[in-house]
């Protein structure tokens, strides 16, 4: 729907739906690089620095996560509403 006060609202909602699907997708990669049988790859008597391999995997994804989900949030528009029936109005 169009209107003077967000012009054109569609470009705006695909341009979200697109942001919260990345999410999703980011979400479900994140609980796939962290099941246990590829922890487990990882899971080896190799040190680097003093740091065990499988520690520094899982900081590092975990690191990945957090900035990936910086990113998409910082990305994603406010959501355009119609704030008049909200708490505010009354």
């Amino acid at each position: 729907m169009w209107s003077a006060r967000c012009g054109n609202c569609w470009v705006g909602m695909a341009e979200r739906r697109k942001l919260i699907a990345s999410m999703l997708v980011l979400t479900i990669f994140g609980a796939l690089l962290l099941v246990p049988p590829l922890v487990y790859v990882f899971n080896q008597p190799i040190t680097h620095f003093g740091v065990p391999q499988v520690v520094i995997y899982l900081f590092v994804v975990w690191l990945l996560l957090i900035m990936g989900t910086a990113m998409l949030t910082h990305l994603l528009p406010p959501e355009t509403g119609d704030t008049t029936n909200g708490p505010e109005a009354d």
